[in-house]
C-alpha cells in the first residue's frame, strides 16, 4: 500500500482520513441541506440502479471541499561537489554551509461548520525532515484564498483541524456522519485536488468496509473504494449518495504510484471524535497493553492445532507495561477484548487504543490450548516517536563463528535446518546471555521454508511449539510429535542478536 503524495513539491503526503459528512451552507444561494432535501436526493440518485447523474449531489456537496497548500523551508546541505580539487574554488567558497530552499506542495480538505473549521490529513500540513512549514492556504473552490491557522494535529490517526476566517460571515460545511450503513457495491463520490488540478469529482463503489491492510497499528481499517484517488487528494471528502462523507481519502495501493482502482479512506466513525478534540484542544489518549502482536496466520493455527484463524498473537511482552502487570505471556493468543471479539476488522490494537487509559478489562486468551481470562488495567499509549525509539532494537550482527553443525537426521530432513546446542562461547559471540539455553542454528537450506521465513545462522531456537528447547533431540521430540498429530507446521520462538525473541511458523518438510 503506498501513500498517496502531495502534487507537488518536495514534501510528501498521504490522502485523506475519511468521516461521514452530510451539507450544509451559510450561502443564501445554496442554502438547501442535501440530506434534508429528499425530492433533490431522489432526483439524483434513483432508488434501483445506477445514478442518473453526480451533477446535482456534486453542485451541493463541491463548496464545502478545498484545496490547501503549504509554503515550507527546507534546509538542504550544499557541499562544495569539486572540494579537494583543483576547482574547488570555481562556484564560490561555500564552505560546506547548508542552503535555504523554499517548496510548496498541494493537498485537500472540507469544511465542518459555518466558522470555517477545515479537516484535513496531518501530513497534508506537516514538513518532513529538515523542512519547516510557514504558511497554510485554504483555497476555495472560486479561487478565493485564506490563510489559515493550524489548530490541532493527530498523528497516529493522520488528521489535522484548520482554522480560516471569512469575517464573520459563515462559510458552507458539511457533517460528519456514521459509515456504518455504508455497504460493498454502494456508489460513492470523491471531490479533490488531484495533481493540483483544482476541484476533481470522481465516482466509484465501495470495494471493501473496513479493511485491514497489514499495515499494523490502531488505525488500519480503511474504508477502500475504486473511486479515482490520486496524489493531492489527501484529505478530501468520500461521499456517498445521500450527501453523507463517509470517509477522507488517505492512501492508494499502485505499483506505479497512480490510480489502480484500490483507494482507502478513514471511516467516519473513527475521525469525528478526535477531530472534535482536536477542536476542543483536549488531549488525545490511547489505550496501550505494551504487546508486539501478529496475525493468527495459517502456518500458526497449523502448527498449534487450531481449528480457525482468530484472534491475535503475542510475539513478545513489554516489561513494566499493562499486560506484563496482567501476567500476558508471548505465545498467548488473545480472542477478545472486554467481550468483542478480536477479528481482522477489529483488530487488537484497535480495539485497545480506543479504550480509556486506567480502565480495567478483561482479555480472553488462549495459552497452551486452554481458554483463561486477563484482567488488564489499560495503559496509556505513547507517542508514535517514543514507540519507535522502543522497538527499534535492530543492531548489527557482525562476525559470528560458525558453531559445529550437526549433520542429517529429522531436523534437517524436516526442516531444513543444521543446529547445534548453545555453549557459554557461542553465546557471547552472539551477544546472548552465557547460560542462554537453546539452539543456534548453523545452516539454513534456501529451499526450506525457515528460509523464506526469514530464520539464518546465528539465530537462537528457543522454544518448539511452547515445548523448550535445550539440545538437539527437544527439537526432533517436537517435530515428531507435530508429525504424529498430523499437524503440518511448527512453532518455533527465536531469539536474534539485538532484538526480542518472536515466534515464527515454520512449515514442516514432508517426508
Amino acid at each position: 500500500m503506498k501513500p498517496v503524495r502531495y502534487s507537488y513539491g518536495i514534501a510528501s503526503a498521504l490522502l485523506a482520513g475519511g468521516a461521514a459528512i452530510s451539507l450544509i451552507t451559510g450561502h443564501p444561494a445554496g442554502a438547501q441541506v442535501a440530506q434534508n432535501d429528499a425530492s433533490q436526493v431522489r432526483s439524483a440518485v434513483p432508488r434501483a440502479g445506477a445514478p442518473e447523474s453526480f451533477a446535482d449531489l456534486t453542485e451541493q456537496l463541491a463548496p464545502a471541499v478545498v484545496n490547501i497548500s503549504t509554503r515550507q523551508r527546507i534546509t538542504v546541505d550544499a557541499g562544495n561537489p569539486f572540494a579537494g580539487t583543483p576547482f574547488a574554488d570555481l562556484f564560490g567558497n561555500r564552505g560546506g554551509q547548508p542552503a535555504v530552499r523554499e517548496a510548496q506542495s498541494l493537498g485537500s480538505g472540507f469544511i465542518i461548520s459555518a466558522e470555517g473549521h477545515v479537516v484535513t490529513n496531518n501530513h497534508v500540513v506537516t514538513a518532513e525532515g529538515r523542512a519547516e512549514v510557514e504558511a497554510i492556504t485554504v483555497t476555495m473552490p472560486d479561487g478565493t484564498e485564506y490563510p489559515a491557522e493550524l489548530v490541532g494535529r493527530d498523528v497516529e490517526s493522520d488528521l489535522a483541524v484548520l482554522k480560516i476566517e471569512n469575517g464573520g460571515r459563515p462559510f458552507p460545511f458539511v457533517h460528519f456522519n456514521d459509515a456504518g450503513d455504508a455497504r460493498v457495491g454502494d456508489w460513492v463520490i470523491a471531490i479533490g485536488n488531484p495533481f493540483g488540478l483544482g476541484g476533481t469529482v470522481t465516482s466509484g463503489i465501495i470495494s471493501a468496509v473496513l479493511r485491514n491492510t497489514g499495515g499494523g497499528g490502531a488505525y488500519d481499517r480503511y474504508i477502500q473504494t475504486d473511486a479515482s484517488i490520486n496524489r493531492g487528494n489527501s484529505g478530501g471528502p468520500l461521499f456517498d449518495m445521500q450527501g453523507n462523507v463517509i470517509g477522507i481519502n488517505n492512501a492508494i495501493f499502485s505499483p506505479s504510484g497512480g490510480n489502480v482502482g484500490i483507494g482507502f479512506a478513514i471511516p467516519a466513525e473513527t475521525a469525528a471524535p478526535i477531530v472534535q478534540k482536536l477542536i476542543s484542544g483536549e488531549e488525545i489518549q490511547r489505550g496501550y497493553l505494551g504487546v508486539r502482536i501478529g496475525p493468527v496466520n495459517e502456518e500458526i493455527a497449523e502448527a498449534l492445532g487450531l481449528p480457525e484463524k482468530r484472534g491475535e498473537f503475542i510475539q513478545s511482552v513489554e516489561p513494566g507495561e499493562a499486560a506484563a502487570t496482567a501476567g500476558i505471556e508471548p505465545g498467548d493468543i488473545v480472542l477478545s477484548v472486554n467481550g468483542e471479539e478480536v477479528t481482522p476488522d477489529q483488530t487488537l490494537s484497535y480495539l485497545v487504543a480506543n479504550i480509556e487509559p486506567g480502565t480495567r478489562i478483561p482479555l480472553q486468551v488462549l495459552r497452551n490450548g486452554q481458554r483463561r481470562t486477563v484482567n488488564v488495567t489499560v495503559g496509556k499509549r505513547p507517542s508514535q516517536e517514543e514507540l519507535l525509539e522502543r522497538f527499534d532494537t535492530d543492531q548489527p550482527q557482525g562476525d559470528q563463528a560458525t558453531p559445529p553443525q550437526t549433520q542429517g537426521g529429522v531436523i534437517e530432513e524436516r526442516l531444513g535446518l543444521q543446529v547445534q546446542q548453545i555453549s557459554p562461547r557461542i553465546a557471547r559471540q552472539l551477544g546472548a546471555d552465557e547460560d542462554a539455553k537453546g539452539l543456534v542454528v548453523a545452516l539454513v537450506d534456501p529451499t526450506a521454508d525457515a528460509a523464506q521465513r526469514g530464520l539464518q545462522r546465528g539465530d537462537i531456537l528457543l522454544s518448539a511449539n511452547y515445548q523448550t528447547l535445550e539440545t538437539p533431540e527437544d527439537l526432533e521430540a517436537a517435530i515428531n510429535q507435530a508429525a504424529s498429530e498430523g499437524r503440518e507446521a511448527l512453532l518455533l520462538r527465536v531469539q536474534r542478536r539485538g532484538r526480542p525473541a518472536l515466534y515464527m511458523p515454520v512449515r514442516l518438510r514432508q517426508p
